[in-house]
């Protein structure tokens, strides 16, 4: 403010500092809506697209909703799973989350109910697939009441049910590497 706010560089570029006004407002620009409109447009004719790796994705995102923060630990296990499960580029992996977020915030309900469209036939792999959902909310600590009644209902779109996971899956180990950090001995000071 001392710069800025000074009267002899607000009278040098223009600013009258009596002005009592209110600041004009960007003018609404039909061009943004439009795009805006066709972009939703875009992703809702794509609602039911994709696969199971989409469907865990959408999944994932509806049942962590309802936390108001998501913190580091839920990263590290998405990362891990994305490596050891997958050859997609990282960039390509975020726009897949990005666009089924999207999704689930144009029409949550049409989201959620083209789930089941998008997974194979095979209820393993579907039991699997909601095991990483699973995974990925525990990952964080404790699981909410709203957590698990959000899980419960992914879990009947993935033809699972929530207590079908046994506690042992509903963590990831660390990997070595972060194993054999955390063994070392202090170094004495």
């Amino acid at each position: 403010m001392s710069v800025y706010g000074s009267a002899a560089l607000q009278a040098a570029v223009g600013v009258d500092p009596a002005n009592n006004r209110p600041l004009r407002k960007a003018a609404k620009n039909p061009l943004h809506y439009e795009l805006l409109n066709k972009r939703i447009a875009e992703l809702k004719s794509r609602m039911a697209d994709g696969g199971l790796r989409e469907a865990v994705i959408r999944g994932l995102l509806f049942a962590g909703m309802g936390r108001a923060a998501v913190d580091e630990r839920g990263f590290e296990i998405v990362r891990r799973i994305r490596k050891s499960q997958s050859d997609v580029p990282l960039s390509s992996f975020k726009a897949t989350v990005r666009d089924q977020f999207h999704l689930l915030s144009i029409d949550t309900e049409a989201a959620l109910a083209a789930i089941p469209s998008m997974l194979p036939a095979d209820p393993d792999i579907r039991r699997e697939a909601f095991g990483l959902i699973g995974q990925v909310l525990s990952g964080r600590g404790e699981v909410s009441a709203e957590d698990e009644r959000r899980l419960e209902r992914i879990g009947s779109l993935f033809g699972a049910n929530s207590s079908l996971i046994p506690p042992s899956r509903l963590y990831v180990a660390a990997d070595d590497q972060h194993q054999r950090q955390d063994q070392r001995p202090a170094k004495a000071s």
